[in-house]
């Protein structure tokens, strides 16, 4: 059994009711191999946990930025609560070490473990909330995520590729973006897409993926490198 003691201790956290820490980590499939386990899965804390997270970030944007509008609060909220950076601050936090898996899962990395990380950071939160109330809560989204806000506006992180490109070129070169699809194929269940960004008639660059929408922003994102427009404020 993992020794959820050291995670409280690396975290500056002291639970009440131990297991509350622990059912954060436990994902439905460790009960398949496991069903005496005494613990249930995460997902009832993952559930409480994501209304918690959302109103405490929401909560710090409106009071601290009280000049920004309402579109503005919410594309910061959904760079800090997405699941890219939920999974980036709970890898950084060691929550890999203490994952409850099946065997199966344990094996399975990429896309899949980036998931389960992200859910189990939410869960977190629902077990710090109940066990030791809203403002604890708040102090631990403020010192582990609300942290990685001041990068999100550095490097504009909170602009979706296809956005920050359309936003460029009419700056810098006065088009606007156009996409076409160049090839399509696969099954319906799975088709893969092609899709080419232009400016004029020039086509920048090319992206793919399971949808049009998200090979379009691959393409744009493409786009951004090959112009060297990351980085453009």
């Amino acid at each position: 059994m993992k020794d959820f003691s050291l995670l409280e201790e690396k975290l500056g956290l002291k639970f009440n009711n131990k297991d509350l820490l622990t059912q954060a980590f436990v994902h439905r499939s460790y009960l398949n191999e496991n069903p005496g386990f005494h613990l249930k899965h995460n997902e009832r804390l993952e559930f409480l946990g994501d209304a918690v997270l959302e109103l405490i970030v929401t909560n710090h944007l409106y009071n601290d930025y009280p000049e920004r509008s309402e579109g503005d609060l919410t594309n910061w909220r959904a760079a800090l609560v997405n699941a890219k950076m939920l999974t980036s601050v709970a890898e950084k936090l060691g929550f890999n070490d203490f994952l409850l898996l099946s065997r199966g899962e344990t094996k399975e990395v990429g896309k899949a473990r980036q998931y389960i990380l992200a859910n189990t950071f939410e869960s977190v939160m629902g077990a710090i909330y109940l066990d030791m109330g809203y403002d604890a809560a708040d102090k631990f989204v403020q010192k582990y995520l609300l942290v990685n806000l001041a990068e999100i506006l550095e490097n504009e992180l909170y602009k979706d590729a296809k956005s920050k490109f359309q936003e460029i070129a009419q700056e810098k070169e006065g088009i606007t973006p156009s996409y076409k699809v160049m090839k399509e194929w696969g099954p319906d269940h799975a088709k893969k897409f092609t899709v080419g960004v232009y400016l004029g008639q020039e086509k920048v660059a090319e992206g793919e993926g399971f949808s049009k929408q998200e090979a379009e922003e691959h393409a744009a994102k493409e786009g951004l490198a090959i112009k060297s427009w990351n980085n453009n404020k």
